[in-house]
């Protein structure tokens, strides 16, 4: 099977080539043209909506606080600069600032300290100074900021009493009211022996009611938005666009059905939890009020739980989240003269440094804290709003306009000058200010290339860097442009691992035997699917990939420091281990005989795990309570098999077969699969994860036990794990600052992950950069480029030839 797509690769490899024929356009004053992908117009280091787009704001025009080495270090010494060794060569690193992280153990705060190099200036030539970063600072933590930085999901000092406007010993004291009434539910009756008023309860909940009613105004919104188009409208209400629009009453029916609660059956809407009821035909219509009851009920009264799964942003203000702003801000109107002035835990301490003061530690927050793009105060804001001293910060409290004006035409410290964006092509010039040294190429322009284009677009002249995801074919198309090497006369190719990694999920409360998930029975089931899942990585991903990835075997992207080497004491492949403890492979294993030894570990866990095997029939015939003879492998390949784990789940499938138990392949389109993912219906499934510099964003975020599905947090454990030790693990190693002990601790938590056989890492793909050879001068391209430090981070230093 993995043959037949090598077949094509040579044809496809001209097409790749020939593609870009079309798409030629006159280079603009010897530009440099690098072929990226479509730009969505948002330019703003506030509100760009893409990585392309705040490449544009961020990296060419911008310039940020933070700088990181070639592994994602931080320096911290960014005027003086500091050199840091990479595969056993020295690089120089400089920055913009001098940073510095201080905690002080004994009132739990940590101070983070930016001081600004002098004599920064912006493109337009205006200095650089700490007003600048106190006014990106006030409009990224603004309470009407939309974008997509987090920094106002950490713990500064005075950031919820700004916000809210409410003190913040007056904010604990309500917020803990409006904890314990949430914590009572929706049906407490109240009594006098509550610590709240009876008021003080309706009111709360009438702002959960409030808050979820918004929430699915805005899934309506977005339906109509997003799909109301023939295919979907015909498909849930039986009716082309034209008619939907005539009508112009049916926004609602058509969200309920296209969310999947309601369904229309000669011409009735009937919903699905609580069975009501619409004649469409006869001009009865369902109120967002009655898609909100709908919802409710499917939730039943818990608003946590529905925004996990059903929010259109699950990034933005949880619905109880914006209950409980709602309420707090409400009761405590005229609480406190004059509101809450500034962030407490934000100071400038003089023309050229800034200090951020966060509660309590936490490893990660540098590169929030410190990743920020220095926004100019003159050009993104009003310099007569500003006045440090009197509490003013260059734009109204609450009102971001002026800000969000400027989202199309970015201006920053950055080595080029925005110039515009028309034919679908960002145009730059030279930063003659910049603090590095003006760039040697004066023109440089990104245009918008299509996959199918770029290989070919370097190739011929119309490119002279793009980013082609590699793959067989590609890597077939750049040889064949290049005499049959990688590098050589046309192209320069250049690889980094990729920030991430491709793995397969197992809903452990899905996959199970018994009630107990974390039971070793349980583990020995998942264990049993892992192992014989494992053993075919290493050809499903050659055939998709070929040279472009390598099988990874820890849940972890080998970008990060804390990733375990081979070198490592312990070190070993995924699911290479029996039941009885003994490695399942032998070094002179061939391919088909390492398939049958993993199909007969698995065999061996599956009765330990309490499964009757037959072995007249060679075959399990039942199954223990909780568990099944059959489950699910989910994939988000269109239907096709276009994915890069598809063969694995295929070949593990056809094995299990061998001895009775039925692996059936759902493959579906990414949104149905992220669906079932993050609703939890998903036993078994194909995806990949995207990765942070430091791993405790991951760690947290995938293992913690409060972050399971409808546990409460953020519910973006979907493998259900639910362990006390690795919680432990995980926030020990948050709470560090020395790697060296943090990187032990991850080590632990791998293994523990391993152990518990939720998540099989399949591949380790690697990201492209191919340069041309005849119209660059490669030797002034940065070497060494790696995940955390691309072309772009020198591009001041590349000449054209």
């Amino acid at each position: 099977m993995y043959g037949l797509k090598r077949l094509f690769s040579a044809l496809l490899a001209v097409c790749l080539l020939l593609g870009v024929a079309a798409a030629e356009v006159a280079r603009e004053g010897g530009a440099l043209v690098v072929g990226y992908a479509e730009f969505s117009g948002a330019f703003s280091p506030f509100f760009g909506e893409s990585a392309y787009d705040m490449d544009v704001a961020e990296r060419m025009t911008g310039e940020s606080l933070l700088v990181t080495d070639r592994v994602g270090g931080v320096i911290l010494n960014g005027i003086e600069g500091e050199t840091v060794p990479y595969n056993g060569v020295d690089y120089a690193y400089r920055g913009i600032a001098d940073l510095s992280v201080d905690y002080d153990e004994s009132t739990d705060r940590t101070a983070y300290t930016a001081r600004l190099k002098p004599g920064v200036r912006f493109s337009d030539g205006e200095e650089m100074n700490a007003d600048d970063v106190i006014f990106t600072y006030y409009v990224l933590l603004d309470p009407a900021y939309s974008g997509v930085n987090t920094l106002g999901s950490y713990d500064i000092v005075g950031l919820k009493a700004y916000q809210t406007q409410v003190p913040d010993e007056i904010y604990g004291g309500l917020a803990a009211t409006a904890e314990a009434i949430y914590a009572a539910g929706p049906e407490h009756v109240w009594s006098g022996a509550d610590n709240w008023t009876e008021e003080e309860q309706d009111a709360f909940w009438a702002e959960i009611d409030a808050a979820w009613l918004e929430d699915v105004a805005e899934i309506v919104g977005f339906v109509d938005a997003a799909i109301a188009n023939d295919e979907y409208l015909n498909a849930f209400l039986g009716m082309d666009t034209a008619a939907y629009l005539a009508d112009g009453t049916l926004k609602v029916p058509f969200a309920m059905a296209a969310w999947g609660y309601a369904e229309v059956v000669e011409g009735v809407l009937t919903s699905a939890v609580t069975g009501s009821s619409w004649k469409l035909s006869e001009g009865e219509r369902p109120s967002v009020e009655d898609f909100y009851k709908e919802l409710y009920a499917a939730y039943g009264g818990d608003p946590e739980a529905f925004f996990g799964k059903e929010a259109v942003d699950n990034t933005a203000l949880s619905t109880l989240a914006t209950a409980e702003k709602a309420f707090i801000q409400k009761r405590a109107e005229g609480a406190s003269e004059g509101g809450v002035p500034n962030i407490a835990g934000i100071r400038k301490i003089d023309d050229y440094a800034v200090e951020v003061v966060l509660k309590g530690y936490s490893a990660p927050a540098i590169y929030k804290v410190f990743g920020i793009t220095v926004a100019p105060l003159h050009y993104y804001g009003d310099p007569s709003q500003y006045d440090y001293e009197n509490n003013r910060f260059g734009h109204p409290f609450g009102d971001l306009s002026l800000v969000a004006e400027k989202t199309g035409a970015p201006l920053g410290a950055g080595p080029y000058r925005f110039v515009g964006y028309r034919d679908k092509v960002v145009r730059f010039e030279a930063n003659e200010y910049f603090w590095k040294g003006e760039p040697k190429i004066k023109h440089v322009q990104f245009k918008e290339t299509s996959e199918a284009d770029r290989i070919g677009g370097v190739a011929t002249g119309a490119l002279d860097i793009t980013d082609p995801q590699l793959s067989v074919d590609a890597v077939e198309a750049i040889r064949s442009a290049n005499g049959g090497e990688l590098t050589g006369p046309v192209i320069r190719t250049e690889t980094a691992d990729f920030l991430g990694y491709g793995y397969i999920g197992v809903n452990a409360s899905l996959v199970k035997v018994g009630d107990d998930p974390g039971s070793e029975a349980s583990r020995n089931l998942r264990r049993a699917i892992l192992t014989v899942m494992a053993a075919y990585r290493a050809v499903a991903i050659d055939s998709y990939y070929g040279e472009a990835a390598q099988v990874l075997e820890y849940p972890i992207s080998n970008t990060s420091w804390a990733a375990p080497q081979r070198t490592d004491e312990g070190y070993r492949a995924a699911y290479s281990i029996a039941v009885d403890g003994s490695d399942i492979y032998s070094p002179d294993m061939d391919a088909e005989q390492r398939y049958a030894a993993a199909l007969a570990a698995a065999a061996e866990y599956l009765k330990a795990a309490g499964y009757t095997f037959d072995e007249a029939a060679g075959k399990f015939t039942a199954a223990p309570e909780g568990a099944s003879l059959s489950y699910e492998l989910c994939v988000g390949a269109e239907g096709v098999g276009d994915y890069p784990s598809f063969g694995v789940l295929t070949e593990a499938s056809n094995a299990f077969a061998k001895i009775g138990l039925t692996l059936s392949i759902s493959d579906t389109n990414w949104s149905a699969l992220m669906s079932r993912m993050v609703g939890g219906t998903a036993p078994i499934w194909a995806a990949a994860w995207g990765a942070e510099p430091d791993p405790d964003s991951d760690m947290y975020a995938k293992y913690v036990s409060t972050n399971a599905l409808g546990a409460g947090g953020g519910d973006s454990n979907l493998y259900m794990v639910s362990d006390p030790e690795l919680d432990k693990w995980i926030l020990d190693a948050r709470a560090s600052a020395d790697r060296a002990y943090r990187k032990a601790v991850y080590a632990e938590c791998l293994d523990k992950i391993v152990d518990w056989a939720v998540e099989l890492p399949v591949y380790q793909r690697q990201e492209c950069f191919i340069f041309s050879a005849e119209r660059l001068n490669l030797d002034t391209l940065t070497p060494e480029i790696t995940t955390f430090w691309k072309w772009i981070d020198e591009i001041e230093t590349l000449e054209m030839m």
